[in-house]
């Protein structure tokens, strides 16, 4: 009996002592709870705690707990927190050159858009690295368009409304300030409320985002246009990264693109399911004709003119314009 309870208190102590030397990983995500992008982080911690047997585990703190994505990018440098959810705008923030996937019309559909982060992205991953940042997997989460308190099909017709951005990019501030438009630059949490009080008249965002953050229903005109597409990525930092043992980072990276992957395909599903729940609460979906998609996609060149070479690299500019002409000629 007395060796039964030392084998007892053993195989305690060795449970205990495995949990305290789990490495745990805080997560930051402005995503909210319960969406598709959360449920997919929640999937890949799961996945991290099978895979390394309980030696690394996610905490994951969504809806902006931890902070706008600038706030994440500061912290993960302080180690507040390890990882973080990021879109291809806070990317940008780490390294602008991230921004080249965000260009207006650079690509028009997903195809051209694979095509190019197959190309660019050994570059782009390098670039990341050297800020002190390890990507773990990239995700396309559909298209941007303009929902507005009224119906906008012109350039003209935007310009006469206060149009939300994302404060923390005073480069694209000015892009968009050359474009003509008035902005407001806001942290994403307060957009609801500046959409409330009319502080804000028109923003840019997917459908699916729209309608999780509740955003169209007081801006309930969408424009037409694939404007620029929507990506994310997850990464962590080099610090932390390196703490994983050698031998679990590949089953590590590779389980973490499939999660995005399978959330990229139920992305497009719910996506669809999305637009038309918001056009049962009132969306008004106003088509753009030929004449004014020529006039949009003539002012983004004055925004270029800002942005290429003294933000984005004018060689992976250039690179990335090749790329997707040699996939339209293919």
């Amino acid at each position: 009996m007395k060796h039964r309870w030392h084998a007892i208190l053993l195989v305690g102590f060795l449970v205990c002592a495995s949990q305290a030397g789990a490495l745990v990983i805080k997560v930051g995500s402005v995503a909210p709870e319960g969406s598709p992008w959360d449920k997919a982080l929640k999937r890949i911690a799961l996945d991290w705690r099978k895979i390394s047997g309980g030696r690394v585990t996610m905490k994951i703190y969504s809806g902006g707990i931890a902070g706008d994505e600038p706030d994440m990018i500061r912290k993960m440098r302080i180690n507040q927190i390890q990882a973080a959810a990021m879109t291809g705008s806070g990317l940008g923030k780490i390294d602008p050159d991230f921004l080249v996937y965000q260009l207006p019309f650079l690509t028009q559909n997903d195809e051209e858009l694979d095509y190019l982060f197959e190309k660019l992205r050994p570059e782009l991953e390098a670039l990341l690295e050297d800020k002190g940042f390890t990507f773990l997997a990239l995700i396309k989460s559909g298209w941007l368009r303009f929902f507005a308190k009224e119906k906008v099909i012109t350039p003209a017709d935007f310009r006469k409304l206060k149009f939300f951005v994302m404060e923390g990019s005073p480069e694209i501030d000015q892009a968009w300030k050359a474009m003509g438009f008035h902005i407001v630059p806001l942290p994403p949490n307060d957009a609801f409320a500046a959409l409330q009080s009319g502080m804000v008249e028109v923003f840019s965002a997917s459908p699916l985002t729209a309608a999780a953050m509740q955003w169209f229903a007081l801006a309930p005109h969408m424009t037409d246009i694939n404007w620029t597409p929507l990506t994310a990525g997850l990464i962590i930092s080099n610090q932390t990264w390196r703490r994983i043992p050698a031998e679990l980072r590949p089953q590590l990276k590779a389980a973490t693109q499939r999660a995005l992957d399978d959330l990229e395909a139920e992305i497009m599903a719910v996506e669809n399911q999305a637009i038309e729940i918001m056009k049962d609460n009132g969306l008004v979906i106003h088509e753009i004709p030929p004449a004014a998609l020529q006039e949009w996609e003539s002012l983004v060149e004055k925004g270029f003119n800002i942005l290429i070479g003294d933000v984005i690299s004018r060689d992976l500019y250039e690179e990335a314009k090749t790329v997707v002409s040699e996939y339209r000629q293919q």
